[in-house]
């Protein structure tokens, strides 16, 4: 049974709610009209009736109990925000012109991260569309939007919504969306899309009215846990998954990003990722197209990728912050949080080849032993980055990497992503090296709300606040200055930046570098005085050797062994990419008899490829 109002033709439309201890539910019609009909229950809980002369832009309340009224929890659009009625609409009447796509190989994502709202200065579906020939032309496969479920205000993250199936009324109409992303699948474009199942925003999250949609057993940093494993449970888990279900269908979204699933708390027989796995795997049978699952996760735990059959949650790919906090911590030399737990080059090498930098190591910052083995475990079923929304968003000041490192120290960043066996996923305007920090903001009404927000996030990033304050993140001018400033893409370094962002991804694609490994496919010397990276992979088609200088200064370092033929791909160091110059040879012979010795500029990559 479709949840929340659903319109059968153009005369008739379903009201269903999920309320298991109410007494009575009606749903009252605000526009075109008013009047009130009664919803009957069945045994499981739900609540429906079907109305006639109901079109799309109804508005409408629920009153319960004979008392109360409140929005759908399943609302698909609060055109007046979250405190507002809740609207008809029928996702049905758009005319699709993707039939022909058919989704990618999740080994040839390349992920690019985006916020609607700063991603252009308009900060709608409608003014991204605009950009995407530019990512198209830079190279990237895959979109994956941040939360969009509608949040109190016109400015948040995206992870305080309260109405999961209701498109952000300040983003846009959700036709809006659904051609946002059927532009997209025109370019050859995938669209994931940023889920929140662990918790409700503190405003405007009136679920609890109808039922125990949230559990005091759990709690996460941002408040009570959804309800997966707690008495009703069977109803909460089902108006997630037919969410799920909802955006893959009705929106042709490809994939799925679920945020934080280690604060899905579940101890039942069966874990509500593993159900959430079943039910889109028989969707994505029946569409006849891969849709995936990826999630968020800081746990270390390849339970969340293992087939179910395994006793996993059978999900298709999962997030290494590893990689990220190893490459950051080199990079930056920033030893405060969780950093402490890296640093060094070997850390990096360790996510390199092993996928994990802890995969049941002792953590300084946990003071325990932290993650599993996931050697066994394909390399395109994790996701590295540089730089992410949560990486620069939850610093002081919003700095991105930009305003950390020097320009040949972006160039390896981007380079040890990319050059990854892994998925790459950039965060929007890092191609260009984005100045623009990118601040946490929201709009909340409360004043109370406002300022418990700011002492929570002070208290939970205290390790990474040495001093100073962070921006208010209510006021509108935190949010725009997070907004992108495109102009720069065409300047100077930023220009060049974002053409060696393409060629790295053009090396990628023709070099087979997205093509699956496994450990055994790797060879990685990692030398921690020089701060050197060298970094060898066998490939259906030849065979690369990755050389990455992390020192300030430049170094001597052997080459590969003799016997094969290298042809110099890449070199950061270089003029054409405003390096300081290199010395290395564009070749190296098979008849030598020894190493080649080579030096290596500062803070650069070096690729040579044997055919």
């Amino acid at each position: 049974m479709d949840i929340g109002a659903t319109l059968l033709d153009d005369q008739r439309c379903r009201f269903t709610l999920w309320g298991p201890e109410l007494t009575s539910v009606d749903v009252q019609i605000k526009v075109p009209r008013e009047a009130t009909y009664p919803l009957e229950q069945d045994e499981q809980g739900f609540w429906s009736v079907t109305v006639a002369d109901i079109i799309e832009g109804s508005q409408y309340f629920y009153r319960i109990n004979g008392a109360e009224t409140w929005p759908d929890p399943a609302s698909r659009y609060q055109p007046e925000g979250v405190h507002g009625c809740s609207m008809v609409i029928d996702s049905h009447t758009f005319q699709w012109r993707d039939g022909q796509w058919k989704n990618r190989p999740l080994q040839d994502y390349i992920i690019y991260e985006l916020h609607i709202g700063t991603f252009t200065p308009e900060g709608t579906f409608r003014a991204a569309i605009e950009r995407l020939s530019q990512l198209q032309l830079l190279g990237i496969t895959a979109i994956e939007i941040m939360p969009i479920a509608q949040f109190p205000g016109d400015r948040n993250w995206g992870y305080d919504g309260v109405y999961p199936y209701a498109v952000q009324h300040s983003y846009g109409y959700p036709a809006d969306l659904q051609q946002f992303v059927d532009a997209c699948h025109q370019l050859g474009i995938a669209v994931i899309l940023d889920v929140v199942y662990n918790h409700f925003g503190p405003e405007g999250n009136y679920t609890g009215c109808y039922a125990p949609f949230t559990t005091r057993r759990y709690q996460t940093p941002w408040g009570e846990a959804i309800n997966f494993d707690d008495a009703w449970c069977d109803g909460v888990r089902e108006f997630f998954i037919q969410n799920a279900l909802y955006w893959l269908q009705e929106y042709h979204i490809d994939g799925l990003r679920l945020d934080a699933v280690h604060s899905i708390y579940d101890f039942g027989a069966h874990h509500f990722l593993s159900d959430l796995s079943s039910a889109v795997s028989h969707l994505s049978h029946e569409l006849d197209k891969p849709l995936y699952l990826i999630a968020e996760s800081d746990l270390n735990d390849t339970r969340v990728i293992h087939p179910t059959e395994q006793g996993g949650y059978g999900l298709d790919a999962q997030w290494s912050d590893d990689f990220h906090h190893s490459l950051h911590a080199l990079l930056t030399q920033e030893h405060q949080g969780y950093y402490q737990d890296f640093g060094d080059c070997e850390a990096l090498a360790r996510a390199l080849r092993d996928r994990f930098t802890y995969s049941g190591q002792y953590s300084t910052f946990r003071h325990r032993r932290h993650g599993n083995l996931a050697t066994g475990r394909p390399s395109f079923q994790f996701v590295v980055c540089a730089q992410n929304h949560d990486q620069i968003g939850n610093r002081m000041l919003g700095e991105r990497l930009s305003q950390l490192v020097s320009f040949e120290a972006l160039k390896l960043a981007a380079s040890a992503v990319l050059l990854s066996p892994y998925i790459p996923l950039l965060f929007m305007g890092e191609e260009y090296g984005e100045t623009a920090p990118f601040l946490y903001f929201i709009d909340h009404g409360d004043p109370q709300l406002i300022e418990a927000v700011a002492q929570g996030r002070k208290q939970e990033f205290k390790s990474f606040h040495d001093k100073g304050e962070p921006l208010p993140a209510h006021e509108q001018d935190t949010f725009e200055q997070s907004k992108l400033n495109w102009n720069n893409l065409y300047e100077g370094q930023h220009h060049l930046l974002w053409r060696y962002y393409q060629h790295l991804i053009v090396l990628r694609q023709q070099l087979g570098i997205n093509h699956p490994s496994m450990p055994s496919d790797i060879h990685i010397v990692s030398n921690d005085t020089d701060c050197v990276i060298s970094y060898q992979r066998q490939m259906p088609d030849g065979k690369m050797l990755c050389m990455m200088n992390f020192n300030q200064t430049s170094l001597t370092v052997d080459g590969p062994p003799p016997g094969q033929a290298w042809q110099l791909m890449l070199n950061s160091a270089a003029s054409e990419w405003d390096g300081p110059g290199s010395s290395l040879p564009e070749s190296l012979s098979e008849q030598a008899t020894e190493p080649p010795t080579l030096q290596i500029e500062p803070y650069s990559a070096v690729l040579y490829w044997a055919a």
